[in-house]
Parts: C-alpha cells; sequence; structure tokens
C-alpha cells in the first residue's frame, strides 16, 4: 500500500478533506480530495446533518460506525458534541440489534483482535497484529456468553467491545489508538447462529471447563507481555466464569469486570443518590436484588462491602440482604448455588412459610424490602402488585430495574411513580425521559455502566495503578452519588449522560487518588489532578 493509501485508511490518521494544503503536497495527497479544505467543525456540522437524515436507530449507528471506521478524530469530535443523543445509538440500546446482525452488516473488523480456540497456538500473533505496532494501554474483551440482557451471541459480541471502548473514549477522553477490543471465540450454544450460514465464528458448542479456563490463561499471558501498562476489561463473561477469572486474577494485574464491578459501583451509587434525597440512612435498608447472576451478585456484593464500612460486621451485614431468583428466594438448601450467591442466601427457619417464597411478590410480602433492584431481564416483573405491596411499607421505595435492552426491562419508570404517587426514587437500566406526575418533573437516573466504567479505568491508567481494588470502586461510587442535587424537587438519584465527560473526570481523579494514597501507583505520581489532565485525549487534528 503506497503512502497516500496507508494515511487515507489509517482511521487514526485520517482527516479527509481536512488535509491542509501543505499536508496534501507533503503527503502526496493532491488530486486525492475535493479541492476545499474543510475545519473539524465544518465536518462535524456536516456528519450531524446526515446522521439527521437516518430514518432508524441501527441505520444511524451504522453511519456513524463508517465514520469511525475511516476517522477517528471526526467520529469522537462529533460525539462530543452531541453525546446524549449519540449513546443509545453506538452503544445501549441500539448496539444489541447490531450484536443480533453482526454477520449480515459485517464490513470491517474494526481494529479488533478475533481469538479462537480452535487456533490457540495464534493467540500472541493475533494480538499482535490487531494492534499493529499501537501503544496498547487499555483492552475490553469478551467470550459473549452473556450479552447483554440477551444472551450467548457467539464471535458477533465484538461489538460490545467495540461499543464499551467508545465509551471509555467519549466519556473519560482515552487515547482510541491505545485501546484494543478482543473477542475469544469458544463457540456458542447459540443454536440460530450456529444455523445462520451468514454467522462468522466457531460453529459447535461452546468450549468449557479446564480447556477454556486454559485458553482465558493463555490471553491473558500474551496480553500481559504484548501490553504490560495495559488495563484488561473483562465484559459480559458467563455467571458461571466472570467470578472465578475475576478471583482468580484481580490481585495480581491491572483488572476490571464490569458485569461484577461495574454494576455494583453504579448501583451503589443510585442508592447513595436515593438515600440523599430521601434522608435515609444506608444501614437501615432492606436489599431486595431480583436476578442472581453475575451483575445481581456484584450488586449485592458492592452493597455489603458499603455496610461493612458504616460499622456493620458480616454477619450483621448479610441480614440486609435478599436474593430472588427464577425459583425464588435463595436459601442455604437451594440447589445448585454459585459460590457468589452463597454468600448471599438465607435459611429456611427464618420464615414460617419458606416454601412458598417461590415468587417475586410472594418475597416482597415477607420481607418488606425498602430497596428492590431487578437484573433479571423478566420484562415486567415489577407489576403494580409488587410495587404497590413495597411503597405499603416504606414511604421512599428505592426501585431500579435495570435489566436491558428496553424490551427485557423489569418496569418503565411512569408507572413505577404512578403505582407510588410520585415516591418511588427511581433509575432505570436504558435512558428513559422526565415523568410528569402530579405537576412535578421527575427526572429518572440512568443506572448504566458506562456512567462510571471510564472513570474507574482511566483514573487507573493515568496513575499507572498495579490493581483495581475495593477501596477504589468505593470512591468512585460516592463521587458519583455525591452529584445528585437532592434538594430540586423530582431529582435524579444519579447524574445525567449529558455530564458524562464531566463527572467521567471526577470519578477519575478519586481512583486515581485512592490508588496514590494506597501505594498502588507509578512511583512519582502524587498529584491525581495532573495525571488525569495530562493523560486525557482530545478529538482535534494534530
Amino acid at each position: 500500500m503506497n503512502n497516500v493509501q496507508s494515511i487515507l485508511n489509517d482511521p487514526f490518521k485520517n482527516k479527509g478533506t481536512a488535509f491542509t494544503a501543505d499536508e496534501r503536497k507533503t503527503y502526496n495527497l493532491i488530486g486525492t480530495l475535493p479541492p476545499r479544505v474543510q475545519t473539524l467543525s465544518e465536518q462535524v456540522k456536516q456528519a450531524y446533518n446526515q446522521f439527521k437524515s437516518k430514518d432508524s436507530a441501527l441505520e444511524q449507528r451504522l453511519f456513524l460506525m463508517n465514520i469511525f471506521n475511516t476517522n477517528r478524530t471526526l467520529f469522537f469530535a462529533l460525539m462530543d458534541q452531541h453525546i446524549t443523543e449519540f449513546m443509545p445509538v453506538v452503544y445501549d440500546p441500539t448496539i444489541a440489534d447490531s450484536i443480533e446482525q453482526y454477520g449480515q452488516l459485517f464490513t470491517d473488523p474494526q481494529a479488533a483482535a478475533f481469538l479462537s480456540i480452535d487456533d490457540p497456538e495464534h493467540v500472541k500473533e493475533s494480538l499482535a497484529n490487531a494492534a499493529g505496532g499501537r501503544d496498547i494501554r487499555l483492552v475490553v474483551v469478551t467470550d459473549s456468553q452473556g450479552i447483554l440482557g440477551i444472551g450467548d451471541w457467539g464471535v458477533n459480541g465484538v461489538d460490545i467491545a467495540v461499543g464499551k471502548l467508545m465509551v471509555y473514549t467519549a466519556a473519560a477522553g482515552v487515547d482510541p489508538a491505545q485501546v484494543l477490543p478482543v473477542v475469544l471465540d469458544v463457540g456458542t450454544d447459540n443454536q440460530q447462529l450456529l444455523d445462520d450460514p451468514e454467522y462468522l465464528g466457531n460453529r459447535h458448542a461452546r468450549v468449557q471447563g479446564q480447556t477454556y479456563l486454559d485458553f482465558v490463561e493463555q490471553f491473558v499471558s500474551a496480553a500481559s507481555g504484548l501490553f504490560p501498562e495495559a488495563l484488561l476489561h473483562f465484559e459480559d463473561f458467563g455467571r458461571d466464569n466472570a467470578a472465578v477469572l475475576l478471583e482468580k486474577y484481580q490481585d495480581q494485574k491491572l483488572i476490571f469486570n464490569d458485569d461484577i464491578q461495574g454494576t455494583g459501583i453504579i448501583s451503589l451509587a443510585g442508592v447513595l443518590g436515593a438515600l440523599n434525597i430521601s434522608g435515609e440512612k444506608i444501614t437501615d435498608q432492606k436489599f431486595l436484588t431480583f436476578g442472581a447472576g453475575t451483575a445481581g451478585v456484584g450488586i449485592a456484593s458492592m452493597l455489603y462491602d458499603e455496610l461493612i464500612r458504616e460499622g456493620l460486621s458480616p454477619a450483621e451485614a448479610k441480614k440486609h440482604f435478599y436474593l430472588v431468583d427464577k425459583q425464588g428466594l435463595l436459601f442455604d438448601d437451594t440447589p445448585a448455588l454459585t459460590p457468589g450467591q452463597k454468600k448471599f442466601t438465607r435459611s429456611r427457619t427464618e420464615f414460617a412459610d419458606s416454601a412458598n417464597l417461590t415468587d417475586l411478590f410472594a418475597v416482597v410480602q415477607a420481607v418488606h424490602p425498602t430497596v428492590m433492584i431487578g437484573t433479571s431481564t423478566q420484562p415486567g416483573a415489577f407489576t403494580k402488585e409488587v410495587v404497590q405491596e413495597m411503597a405499603a411499607h416504606t414511604p421512599r421505595p428505592i426501585i431500579f430495574p435495570l435489566s436491558n435492552p428496553t424490551k427485557l426491562a423489569e418496569a418503565k419508570a411512569q408507572d413505577l411513580l404512578n403505582w407510588t404517587k410520585g415516591q418511588a426514587l427511581v433509575a432505570t437500566g436504558i435512558p428513559a425521559g422526565s415523568v410528569e406526575y402530579n405537576g412535578v418533573s421527575y427526572d429518572i437516573g440512568q443506572a448504566n455502566n458506562a456512567l462510571v466504567y471510564p472513570g474507574v479505568g482511566f483514573g487507573a491508567m493515568a496513575v499507572g495503578a498495579r490493581v483495581i481494588n475495593e477501596k477504589m470502586l468505593a470512591q468512585a461510587s460516592h463521587a458519583l452519588g455525591g452529584i445528585v442535587d437532592s434538594t430540586q424537587p423530582g431529582a435524579a438519584v444519579l447524574p445525567p449522560v449529558s455530564k458524562l465527560a464531566a463527572f467521567s473526570i471526577t470519578v477519575a481523579e478519586v481512583v486515581a487518588q485512592s490508588a496514590i494514597d494506597q501505594g498502588l501507583a507509578k512511583p512519582g505520581i502524587t498529584d491525581a489532578k495532573k495525571a488525569v489532565k495530562a493523560a486525557k485525549w482530545v478529538p482535534e487534528y494534530k
């Protein structure tokens, strides 16, 4: 490829019509572009007008991905100006449609690494090829077993890794030339994909057990060797593997699991924000998590750790939690419990009718929770009957239907406020507009991990942290929960996506400072704000 082709086809260097006359001469681009030289702001305006002409969210996403594939600076400058509008298009919920149709829509690998369990000897070579000599500082990796709320999507899940990295850059300013999306293709148990002639991944059932763990270890070892300063962000692994992998690596390497830790951070932040509004103490709450998979257990763990920090003993803290899954309330003798679930089970001796606690309404009626969080992917599970039973026993019920995409949400914000006469403190997992009730406009916080993981990861990267630990995560939760203006009628429990860039830096700074205070930062780094500012990438043509 000649110099002209290489620079125009390199999304990290391409400026398109913004190449100046001198640059066109220097790089032999004369005659390869329309003669007019545009500024970045002119390109942004032109691209946005084209974006608005698209008829559906998926068409808008495909248009934006075309810009992303050809010019990263233009893409992020555009997203920077329209982040509230673009987030649901480039990420959740529209990304679910993109993942489900990945094979049919495929046009570009987007600088991702595709690692096949059928070709383990080429893991290191594949990572190096995808990096293309770039200084990789952030890797988002998925095995696609638990994509959003839509399940196992095999190699198609690479889109979630690409999307997460977009948010890292748009929110926190991670340099897009220093990131690498990775998919571990270990097969799929999704028969729809296996039967699809356009499916691009391995056509066999998921490989599990020691062979799977050995393959993940091969990836971690190769990535750590090639990119020694990189954060490894694990995304959408299945419940049987996510906790095992986090437990194995979190004390050894710079590791973050968004489904366990990210979901826990944002949920704790939302609860803290809600309690700022209600004026209540977290140690007085009863927590019911509906959906006891990776996310549900991660949320319970983060809230449990906060109760410990507030002075409760482990035994006292455990009494505040009720985990409900498809079989009902989880008890000590419930079959096939995961290690994470076992930490929060109840004893049947606590209840006179434990055999009847097999559905959500029965559990709510029995335990009177003050906080109810949904990660069940059971649409409409927070019914009027359930919500009103909860509200009858607590003045300001905190209710977070977090399942996404939209079609899987446990409830709608409008219904929750109507059913509780405006008393519910609500956060949703998908974007929700303001809700009008009895003359008050209620802002609905979005408990989306995108509000927190960019700041956490960037803060750790900015100071060269060795690990990400519980203290750093707690600082992130408190930083987010403290942003809410609790004095405003109808105040949201979490800050709005429109302020994502600003509060991502706030989170990054407190995480960086925590790393410094704990002696986990690179030697010589003592000023968190200075380190974060120095590391931040800005979408400008160089």
